[in-house]
């Protein structure tokens, strides 16, 4: 008899038992708990006391949690990363449906080239990002003598210190982050349209539809998934950014670029804080996890 058929006999199901795949996996799951799992549990620990990283901590219970949801820096801290993803996610993402609206009207030759320089900074690394940005935002760099061009022609003088103003740090720093993300949130749209029927556009516009009625009839609703994909992504970029500040503002001017990142290194390394900077590094690990649940909860629940 065959062992498919004994199989059959006995009603269970053909292959392997299902506990098999298990070892499969075993190796991949060993890497990822070692890597992961396990240092965001001593994470934990850690948060639960106040230590300076060398001598014995001191038992604090949730006192490190309380101090990072109640402390005016902190708090600031998270609320600059949150306006942070207005700049990585949500305009790239609508500069991107922009441009991808009006590549699904029309065929627009060297699409490839365009879109491989779009994307190119997604394969730089960020310091070198930031070091490029940090000259093109200094005192004689390109933006300030295009405005002082601009003042001689008769036009106010914006020209400032773009990373040093109070107003403006923020802002000039997350327009970095809306130049780097567009490339990514542009190669995903442009990778879901081409899977959206031609007929589905062809038929909007027998029936008279515009460029903004066929775009939210066929285009944003056949993007749903990439839109779900583009938003994590960015919103996850925007919340662990740290690389960008280190370089080109290291928090400041003042405290008015800080982000939760960026006080997890300044509160373990600088200030001997290392309890509160592990609560501080699960409390934006926790941050992180909820706002891309709920992205994705919510495309799926629209896409069902």
């Amino acid at each position: 008899m065959t062992p498919a058929k004994d199989d059959s006999r006995r009603g269970r199901p053909p292959g392997e038992p299902r506990n098999i795949g298990w070892l499969y996996v075993l190796p991949a799951l060993l890497v990822y708990a070692a890597f992961l799992l396990w240092p965001l549990v001593r994470g934990f620990w850690f948060s639960l006391y106040e230590w300076d990283g060398i001598s014995t901590g001191t038992w604090a219970g949730l006192s490190n949690y309380t101090k990072t949801l109640t402390d005016p820096s902190l708090r600031g801290a998270f609320g600059h990363a949150l306006i942070l993803i207005v700049f990585y996610a949500v305009i790239p993402c609508l500069i991107a449906f922009v441009l991808v609206g009006a590549v699904s009207r029309s065929r627009i030759r060297g699409l490839t080239f365009f879109r491989t320089v779009l994307f190119l900074p997604q394969v730089v690394a960020m310091v070198a990002v930031a070091v490029a940005w940090q000259w093109v935002y200094s005192p004689d760099g390109p933006v300030n003598s295009v405005l002082r061009g601009l003042h001689r022609l008769g036009f106010p003088d914006w020209s400032r210190g773009w990373l040093g103003d109070f107003t403006f740090a923020l802002p000039a720093v997350g327009l970095v982050g809306t130049w780097v993300e567009i490339g990514l949130a542009m190669v995903l749209f442009l990778a879901g349209v081409q899977k959206i029927p031609r007929e589905l556009y062809e038929a909007a516009r027998i029936d008279g539809a515009g460029p903004v009625r066929e775009f939210f009839a066929v285009t944003l609703p056949g993007l749903r998934r990439e839109l779900a994909v583009a938003l994590t992504l960015t919103t996850a970029a925007a919340l662990r950014n740290f690389d960008l500040i280190f370089v080109t503002t290291k928090g400041g001017p003042g405290e008015e670029t800080k982000v939760p990142a960026y006080e997890v290194y300044n509160r373990a390394f600088n200030t001997g804080e290392v309890g509160l900077a592990c609560a501080i590094g699960i409390t934006l690990a926790a941050l992180i996890f909820l706002l891309t649940a709920g992205i994705s909860r919510l495309a799926e629940g629209r896409s069902a």
